[in-house]
């Protein structure tokens, strides 16, 4: 199968790409923009391979897009260019209406334009994957049930709203045109090569600076995580055996306060990078990304103490912060047989085990965000 992937550098886009290189037979092209998340950094261990193709291109370029599909005639699009952090989102929305909705918007009928020039037997092949997330439902009480793949939508950041749109998008380009589409809504992602900016690895690079670990509000907001190796798979079983038309949540069944997140990491940090035997690993003259000003500002030093979780500090909340966010991932699970192979204990002590040993991969993302 040849599948065509937009957004391959990002987190998830670049973890999607390693898995089918190096688990399947399928070739891929990876589109990218190239925009501050994405890495091709993220991807060296398959750049050369002969069954993967690059191309720097915005999705948003309509005639370059169905130009590169002509070219590489794909049987299958895996949509997952989108600016995705909530809180660049609240300050500056425009760029995610432009690349998530716009774009969106333009890989759809730049897909359509190419499926409706195939022969019968590869347009009744071809299919549309579109990426989103679980953050179009909105948030959940405490006691309230999870989401299904039928809650109703009520986004409430300028990202999730962008999402949400881009979500109708492709179910009116399906029920209009007949473009061939599924869609998944995931959980929270985390695991290796993801962008510091993230509560996960902001955590684990600012505790080893020696810098605050902030925390918004009181710390009990509520997200399912989901490894974003079990994520890859996920979404190559939905985009090869799902069913036309539909939906599939897809969730690590794993409902954490963030507070237990961080205070997770500072556990494992204590045990596998004790202050008391190495001190602070990183150059504290450079500090690690957080892109609200509700984020301290100040050197909080930790060289007197012997615990990691000495550095939390609690932040203004967020604007619109949801509460929860809890994924019913029964569906793909009876209907595709996928199911995660993480829990968050194993896969977080993965996450912290790959940032302490590639430093060579995050630390030129650090120092270029101070400068």
């Amino acid at each position: 199968m040849r599948i065509l992937i937009s957004g391959g550098a990002g987190f998830i886009g670049s973890a999607l790409v390693r898995y089918l290189i190096k688990d399947t037979p399928h070739q891929v092209l990876n589109i990218d923009k190239l925009t501050y998340a994405g890495n091709l950094a993220s991807l060296k261990e398959v750049e050369h391979h002969q069954r993967y193709q690059f191309v720097q291109a915005d999705i948003c370029d309509q005639a370059t897009m169905l130009q590169l599909m002509q070219q590489f005639q794909p049987d299958l699009v895996m949509h997952l260019a989108a600016e995705s952090h909530v809180d660049r989102s609240i300050d500056g929305p425009a760029a995610f209406i432009q690349t998530n909705i716009v774009g969106t918007y333009s890989l759809l009928e730049a897909s359509r334009s190419y499926w409706l020039e195939l022969e019968a037997a590869a347009k009744s092949q071809f299919r549309f994957h579109h990426v989103s997330t679980d953050e179009v439902f909105g948030d959940l009480a405490q006691t309230e049930a999870l989401f299904t793949e039928s809650t109703a939508y009520a986004p409430s950041s300028p990202y999730s709203a962008s999402k949400a749109s881009s979500d109708h998008l492709v179910r009116a380009w399906q029920r209009t045109y007949g473009l061939p589409c599924v869609i998944t809504n995931c959980s929270n992602n985390y695991g290796p090569y993801h962008f510091p900016e993230k509560l996960i690895p902001l955590t684990i690079l600012n505790a080893l600076a020696g810098k605050p670990l902030p925390v918004y509000g009181d710390g009990k907001q509520i997200r399912d995580w989901l490894y974003v190796e079990d994520h890859a798979r996920a979404l190559v079983c939905v985009a090869t055996q799902g069913t036309i038309g539909e939906t599939y949540n897809i969730g690590g069944h794993n409902e954490k306060q963030n507070i237990e997140v961080v205070q997770a990491i500072c556990t494992i940090l204590d045990e596998l990078a004790p202050i008391h035997e190495c001190g602070f690993p990183l150059n504290t003259q450079h500090s690690t990304l957080n892109t609200h000003n509700s984020a301290p500002n100040t050197h909080n030093s930790a060289l007197n103490t012997q615990h990691y979780e000495s550095l939390i500090t609690f932040v203004t909340d967020r604007p619109g912060h949801d509460l929860r966010y809890a994924i019913d991932a029964s569906k793909i699970e009876r209907e595709l047989g996928w199911v995660p192979q993480e829990t968050f204990e194993s896969g977080l002590r993965k996450t912290v085990q790959w940032y302490l040993a590639r430093k060579d991969w995050w630390q030129p993302l650090v120092c270029k965000a101070v400068q």
